[in-house]
Order: structure tokens, then C-alpha cells, then sequence
């Protein structure tokens, strides 16, 4: 009989496969950390650049803008780079801003406020699209030695054992065909 061992690390290799990117969380993103919506240093007015490269922005998260005498302007890439703020998508100006990321891409925010765009107080910040999701998890691949503990040996003439290839049509499929191999080799 395959011993208890294997078959539960089969399990688990097919249970994780299956969930494999089927939970996603969405998240809140403060807008430069500690520091939030402001005008940043002279010597760091690369800041948010920073920010926004050390985080990756999904589909379904948001940001959140807190800041104190300011404004928030979502802008196009053109007004973006010249720091024009007249005809801004968005304005903001109550002290705390949710911007919800509904589509893959860049987008633009800018400070309303004079000079502080020039300064560095603006982000660009890159949704990422969503991987697809297949209607089938990978290809999953089963050992023999996993389900030969009881087959006859070569020596008398018979086959040297089994081999299974399961390739699931949907995310519970994987667990069903564990299920009834564990049941199987469990009589």
C-alpha cells in the first residue's frame, strides 16, 4: 500500500495547485507611506517615483491620499510631465482622498498646489492587468511510485505498476480525483 506519507503530499501538491490564485485580496495603498501627500524635500523629489516602484498596483486596490492644505489632481500623461493643473479628470481637496484602481495602466496624480508638482509632488502610478485565469489549473503529474507499493513485480511476469496522469477541467476536479484516489488506496 502507498504509504500515508506520499499520498498526503499528492494531496497537498493538487489542493495548492488548484487554489493557486483563486483568492485576491485587494488592498489600500497609503500614498507615500509616512510621510502621505505632501511637497517632498528638496533632495527627494524623487520620492514618490520610489514609492510607486516598490509596490505593485492590482485591479480592485486603492490609494489613499491624506494630506493637509493640498490637492489631489488625477491628470492626463501630458499634463502630468508639464505640471499643468487647469483642466484636471479629478480634483480633490478634502484632506483625504480614496482613489479606487478599476483599470489596468498608467495613471497620473499631480499637486494643485503652486510650485509643489514642479517640486516633486506628483505620481504616476502603473495598474497592473490581470493574469487570466485558465478554466484549467496546470497540468498535474503523479508519480507511479506513489500507487505501486502493491503491484506485482517484474520477477512474475506481471506489469511493474500503475501510472496516473490527472488533468483536472476545473478548480474542484483536483480535489475530487484525490479524494477517490486516497479512498482507493485507502481499501
Amino acid at each position: 500500500m502507498a504509504s500515508l506519507k506520499g499520498v498526503l503530499c499528492n494531496f497537498l501538491i493538487i489542493f495548492f495547485a488548484a487554489m493557486n490564485g483563486s483568492v485576491g485580496a485587494k488592498r489600500q495603498f497609503k500614498v507615500g507611506d509616512h510621510l502621505g501627500w505632501q511637497e517632498p524635500g528638496h533632495n527627494n523629489t524623487a520620492f514618490y517615483s520610489q514609492w510607486a516602484a516598490k509596490n505593485r498596483f492590482q485591479i480592485g486596490d486603492s490609494l489613499v491620499f491624506e494630506y493637509q492644505n493640498d490637492t489631489v489632481l488625477t491628470v492626463e500623461k501630458e499634463d502630468y510631465y508639464n505640471c499643468d493643473s487647469k483642466d484636471p479628470i479629478t480634483a480633490f481637496n478634502n484632506g483625504r482622498s480614496i482613489i479606487n484602481l478599476e483599470r489596468a495602466g498608467p495613471l497620473y496624480f499631480i499637486s494643485g498646489t503652486d510650485n509643489h508638482c514642479e517640486n516633486g509632488q506628483r505620481l504616476i502610478v502603473e495598474v497592473m492587468s490581470p493574469h487570466p485565469i485558465s478554466k484549467s489549473p496546470p497540468f498535474i503529474f503523479v508519480p507511479p511510485e506513489a500507487f505501486q507499493a502493491e503491484a506485482p513485480s517484474p520477477a512474475h511476469g506481471h506489469s511493474s505498476g500503475a501510472s496516473l496522469s490527472v488533468i483536472p477541467s476545473s478548480l474542484f476536479t483536483p480535489l475530487s480525483a484525490t479524494f477517490a484516489i486516497v479512498l482507493l488506496l485507502a481499501s
